[in-house]
């Protein structure tokens, strides 16, 4: 092979997201839909020692939590690779999103519609950082309820924050949810001149 044989590729820009939302609303599940490789879980199985504290009410089927992070990978065309990093839901693990956000450009918040009061914190924190971010509405069993703009009423989102219908467990689904992310973002730092990640 000669020298004029040889193509130089540019390495594709890698973009972390966050995967974000309360208890049980179907992080870990997105991750592992959409991710290309197999994702990495550090999920434990629930115990005596969480009676009292996490609320399984709607979702008392759930077996185990993430304690830690999930993290996947997707290719957005051959020239964007998405670094996914799913936040534990449960309270006592809260201290860890301010180290999961950093460097991070966005975030996707995702809701369950029989119980959107899980997610208020997870709204809250990108809020409060200024970290853009869509919401997921994960249709548990396929079921949509609500159409967004009255969910979008229901969290007091403002106009520009997209509520997007989905189901966690499809990957072209949770594909959609991430590509609509990223032109929120593109969209943004053609507005502003470029984008800078999260700091803590």
């Amino acid at each position: 092979m000669t020298g004029s044989d040889l193509v130089t590729r540019a390495a594709p820009d890698t973009v972390k997201i966050l995967i974000a939302g309360g208890f049980g609303v179907g992080k870990t599940t997105m991750v592992g839909s959409v991710s290309e490789i197999a994702p990495l879980r550090t999920e434990e199985p629930l115990t005596a020692a969480g009676l009292g504290v996490d609320d399984l009410d709607g979702i008392e089927e759930k077996r185990a939590t993430t304690v830690a992070l999930d993290f996947g990978r997707i290719s957005i065309g051959s020239d964007l690779v998405l670094y996914l990093f799913g936040t534990p839901g449960q309270q006592r693990f809260w201290f860890m999103w301010n180290d999961l956000a950093l460097g991070a450009l966005g975030a996707v918040v995702l809701i369950d519609v029989r119980r959107p009061e899980t997610s208020f914190a997870a709204i809250d924190f990108f809020e409060r950082r200024n970290i853009p971010f869509v919401v997921g509405v994960n249709g548990f069993y396929g079921d949509h309820p609500y159409p967004p703009e009255e969910i979008r009423e229901a969290l007091a989102l403002p106009d520009h924050v997209q509520v997007l219908l989905c189901d966690a467990r499809e990957r072209e689904s949770s594909r959609d949810v991430l590509i609509a992310l990223i032109d929120q973002l593109i969209a943004a730092a053609v507005h502003t001149g470029g984008a800078r990640p999260a700091e803590k």
